[in-house]
């Protein structure tokens, strides 16, 4: 947790595209009902930098600045916790009180840099997933050192009956959502639900995909006065700038915390913990 904040400043740092020894730097966050909200203060807290929403800023000249008691402050660089859609209403959603008019204007000109980039977000989404060994390959003409899940697209009509005949062993998951929304166990769900998922799928392919379901492993966990086991998953961190990619000791694992659930997400009901590696 020390470390953390430290490499990410240093990166933040960094990118600014204008070369000054002290840049302005900002975290910007969607605000106090965002169910983050806490890790944003506490990021901005620990580097120091101002934590900003929004209605904190605004672009003139195709530049972004942040309102002080001291007047107007040009920012250089935004670390920011919005999706993409909410970012500048002048270019994305129209109705997002949230983003900064103009601001994708000021990225243009090169005049602030935005992290992570517009767009990154490519990489997370579901669909692209399956094909990321296939890309590994083309692009670095390499072989994935760690193997994807097996995942199937269903758009794919003999994938997609392979996942019906298997379904009791399958997760099924709709590409647009996230956080564990829109996911159906087939271990666990009833047979309503399994129904429904499938007459959705019919519909529309393409929303989805599916995997066999992984066995997490457990750990032991302290609930009700006694020790339990519970699954959990480890999330690794690594930080990226134009020094190269920094990996982050230790991680952050996420607990299942209903008794035999392999849901970790913190909006399904999951929970988290700090992982430290021991030395021996």
């Amino acid at each position: 947790i020390n470390n953390y904040p430290l490499l990410l400043h240093d990166i933040l740092n960094s990118l600014s595209p204008q070369q000054i020894s002290n840049p302005n730097i900002v975290l910007l966050t969607p605000g106090v009902f965002n169910s983050a909200y806490f890790e944003h203060t506490f990021l901005a807290r620990q580097m120091g930098i101002p934590l900003v929403e929004g209605r904190d800023l605004l672009v003139d000249n195709h530049k972004v600045f942040m309102k002080t008691t001291a007047g107007l402050q040009q920012v250089h660089v935004i670390y920011r916790r919005l999706d993409d859609d909410y970012l500048d209403p002048l270019v994305f959603r129209p109705d997002s009180a949230l983003g900064v008019p103009g601001l994708m204007s000021a990225y243009r000109k090169g005049n602030v840099a935005i992290v992570n980039a517009v767009g990154n977000g490519v990489a997370d989404d579901k669909a692209v997933y399956a094909y990321v060994p296939a890309m590994i390959k083309y692009y670095l003409n390499e072989e994935t050192i760690l193997p994807n899940v097996p995942t199937y697209g269903l758009e794919d009509p003999e994938a997609r009956e392979h996942v019906f005949r298997n379904i009791g062993n399958m997760v099924v998951k709709r590409t647009n959502q996230s956080g564990g929304y829109g996911m159906v166990m087939g271990n666990s769900a009833s047979e309503k639900e399994i129904d429904e998922i499938k007459i959705a799928i019919n519909e529309t392919p393409r929303d989805f995909i599916a995997q066999p379901i992984i066995k997490l492993s457990t750990v032991p966990c302290f609930i009700d006065g006694k020790l339990t086991p519970r699954h959990v998953d480890l999330r690794p961190y690594a930080l990226c700038g134009p020094s190269g990619i920094k990996i982050v000791p230790g991680g952050l694992t996420r607990v299942a915390l209903r008794e035999g659930s392999l849901v970790v997400n913190s909006s399904q009901g999951g929970g988290s913990k700090d992982t430290w590696i021991v030395d021996l």
